[in-house]
């Protein structure tokens, strides 16, 4: 009997659904007008005056029609019913009193000849629970309860203004059935906020076991990284999937809504809050002037376009090898100047920049002011297995970008640097660090181009991070490969990457090293624990051999370190921005520098492994590789060929003469 009324409920819901609009106005008004009369009735009959029924019925009539009017004017029948909220208790407020104030006008004028005050407070009352009270009944009926069946349980953490609007949303969704809220505020634990007992954080487990709940949503949007992260390592503990809603000014801008949900953000479990930028810092290279960016459609060189851009440069110069990664970051930042009126030309240019005279040729034509060289060969095995490309990229393509420039009359010359050029292991560190070499002594002479380098460490989500990596393997089931226990990476997120670079490079003097503050270390089988356990999912080891992900340690890759550097020596100072220093670093003359890299290109024009291999240890006293040469053309040369010297023998370096 139970089953077959349900599906009746059911059956009514989905004819009402369906009707036209006009249809169900017309359904609600006529029920509105029985109701308002049955209001004015039972309000004469609390008060001993139900014969005035029987001799008035044109005033009750009359009452019920302005009652519906009052409605009308306040737009209660322009609402949809299943999505009333606190605006359904203004206009049941406002024509209850209205209502019953015109009606007891009308009772005393027609009917009593005196104020019936009782009347009106009764009738007032009367009509402000009819109203409430048949519109949550219609809201019970006409919100589709077969939904809630398949829903996913979540529990809310946040008993805030977020969570309780999260929660009244997923409560009108299909996905998602808030059961329970927590909170680490000990006022408001054992409370009731919007309909839900509010929990400490350390019910968790019990929670979870007791209502079978897999995910929580953390609805905490503005509070800082700091206490993201404390809770991130509480939660942490517990095998529950953990996803968050948007940032709170994102919510607030109307760029995204409070229920949409996203996995959580790697920066949240590294906690480090974010330092106001320096206005001025961030203006001075790039307001009203033309700016290029090479190497624009990579990871740092988006995130560099896209921030310039909102500081309004008169022409943004896109140089970039890859005709695809042009086109995508062409094409966003088309529609962001459309979006917002800005005025700046934007410039794609395709091509590499070992091509010194088109490069000397766009910066005279376009003007070029400010210089960002973030194109590089940057993944260290790749590199470490293409020797002679990434010499060519890394080091010939910044001293020609940095000639082009020279002749050009550019006026600031920022290089994208690495924490890997700091006593490299590899090839692509020590690339990186011979590029720094060269703008060094170039910045020694006499020049009107003011030439820097910003060097930091891994960004979060870049492409050959270990995060997305990571995220990705997770996805598939695992097992997520790990090269050490015990390495450790500097991480930031590559926004706050590029506002650093942008504004250290408006600090530059000249030869200026500009290191970043990256924080604390993270140790990487601990961020590979944590998005595991943060995605609701347990780690397989010896403790848990029936865990859902491994952890497998595949061994260091060719050239990679346990610990990465910031430093060469100890000679640092700092700037008026608390997260850059400024290092003062040894470096060798131009007529050297130029010197070692016509040995390079001399190397790498007759495919000679071993010399450009050399070479590039002569020019760096800190390069000391921990393995052979592992390009793969020579490998397998070598292994043609018959030689023994393979991938394992490992060049010695004769010593540099420092007088030089």
């Amino acid at each position: 009997m139970t089953e077959r009324l349900r599906l009746s409920a059911y059956r009514l819901r989905d004819v009402l659904v369906r009707l036209p609009r006009f249809v169900k106005t017309l359904i609600v008004v006529l029920t509105d007008l029985l109701g308002f009369a049955l209001c004015v009735v039972c309000a004469l009959w609390l008060i001993a005056l139900g014969k005035v029924i029987e001799t008035h019925p044109a005033v009750v009539f009359a009452t019920a029609v302005v009652s519906l009017l009052l409605a009308w004017w306040l737009g209660m029948y322009r609402s949809v019913v299943r999505y009333l909220g606190l605006d359904l208790l203004i206009s049941a407020v406002l024509t209850a009193a209205g209502s019953g104030l015109v009606g007891a006008v009308m009772m005393q004028v027609y009917v009593f000849g005196g104020t019936p005050r009782r009347w009106a407070v009764a009738y007032g009352i009367f009509s402000f629970i009819y109203i409430c009270g048949s519109r949550y009944l219609a809201r019970l009926l006409l919100a589709d309860r077969r939904a809630s069946r398949n829903r996913e349980k979540v529990i809310i953490y946040g008993a805030g203004s977020t969570g309780v609007q999260l929660a009244r949303v997923l409560r009108e969704g299909t996905e998602y059935l808030p059961v329970a809220m927590l909170d680490d505020n000990p006022i408001i634990q054992g409370r009731k906020v919007g309909g839900f007992e509010v929990y400490p954080p350390a019910a968790v487990k019990v929670l979870c076991e007791e209502l079978s709940v897999n995910t929580l949503l953390l609805a905490m949007p503005s509070a800082n990284l700091r206490r993201r992260r404390k809770v991130l390592e509480q939660l942490s503990e517990f095998p529950i999937r953990v996803q968050t809603v948007p940032a709170y000014g994102d919510i607030v801008s109307g760029k995204a809504s409070v229920d949409e949900l996203t996995d959580v953000a790697v920066n949240d479990l590294l906690g480090r809050d974010p330092v106001p930028p320096d206005p001025d810092l961030l203006h001075l290279c790039i307001t009203g002037k033309n700016v290029l960016v090479t190497g624009a459609g990579g990871s740092i060189g988006s995130e560099l376009c896209r921030q310039i851009l909102q500081l309004n440069p008169k022409r943004l110069v896109l140089q970039e090898i890859s005709e695809t990664a042009l086109y995508q970051i062409s094409n966003e930042l088309n529609h962001l100047v459309a979006g917002n009126d800005s005025g700046c030309e934007l410039v794609p240019i395709l091509g590499t920049v070992n091509n010194e005279q088109k490069l000397s040729e766009t910066m005279r034509v376009f003007g070029v002011e400010t210089v960002y060289h973030a194109a590089a060969y940057k993944h260290v095995p790749l590199v470490e297995h293409n020797l002679l490309e990434g010499i060519g990229n890394n080091v010939v393509g910044t001293l020609r970008t940095a000639r082009a420039a020279i002749d050009a009359g550019v006026e600031t010359f920022v290089l994208i640097s690495t924490d890997k050029a700091v006593n490299p292991t590899s090839v692509m560190g020590a690339t990186k660090r011979l590029a720094e070499m060269i703008l060094q002594a170039y910045a020694r002479e006499d020049l009107s181009t003011r030439f820097c380098m910003v060097r930091f460490g891994n960004v979060l989500e870049s492409s050959g991070s270990v995060v997305p990596l990571f995220r990705e393997q997770i996805r598939r089931g695992g097992p997520v490969t790990v090269t050490h226990r015990d390495i450790i990476r500097y991480f930031m997120t590559i926004p706050e990457a590029a506002e650093l670079v942008i504004q250290a490079g408006a600090m530059a003097k000249g030869g200026d090293v500009f290191v970043l503050d990256m924080g604390e270390p993270v140790r990487v089988k601990d961020l590979a624990y944590r998005m595991i356990k943060l995605m609701g999912l347990s780690v397989m080891d010896d403790d848990n051999p029936d865990g859902d992900i491994e952890i497998r340690y595949i061994g260091l890759r060719p050239a990679e370190k346990l610990y990465e550097e910031l430093l060469i020596g100890s000679n640092v100072s700092g700037t008026r921005h608390p997260r850059i220093c400024r290092a003062d670093e040894d470096c060798l003359p131009l007529e050297q520098v130029t010197w070692i890299i016509d040995e390079l290109e001399a190397a790498s024009r007759k495919l000679d492994f071993e010399r450009a291999r050399t070479v590039l240890g002569e020019a760096i006293a800190e390069y000391r590789p921990q393995n052979g040469i592992e390009d793969r053309i020579w490998v397998a040369r070598r292994s043609t060929t018959g030689d023994n010297a393979g991938p394992d023998k490992i060049v010695d370096f004769p010593a540099r003469d420092e007088s030089a």
